[in-house]
């Protein structure tokens, strides 16, 4: 296996952990994993299906990715620009 290999495997799967799917759906997350990522008993978590499998986040880590994505868009300009257009196309100033 070439270095390109573990250059991928060191950034995508190290801390790789396996776990099991228990009864009535249950997901345990191991102790050490739990540690260091802040996971206490009633912490919750958003499961996010994509296309290359489930991920999993804090309700902090979910928010952080979704105002990541929002950052630089001018939603109200962009809605504003729109009705203008729509208007414009209805003949209505």
């Amino acid at each position: 296996m070439g270095g390109q290999f573990v250059e991928w495997y060191d950034r995508l799967v190290n801390g790789t952990y396996q776990t099991t799917v228990g009864d009535r759906g249950r997901l345990v997350i191991p102790a050490e994993l739990r540690d260091r990522a802040g996971l206490t008993e009633g912490t919750a978590l958003t499961l996010v299906e994509t296309a290359g499998g489930l991920v999993v986040l804090t309700r902090p880590q979910l928010r952080a990715l979704v105002l990541a994505d929002l950052a630089g868009l001018d939603l109200v300009g962009e809605l504003l620009a729109e009705r203008r257009v729509e208007a414009a196309a209805e003949g209505v100033e």
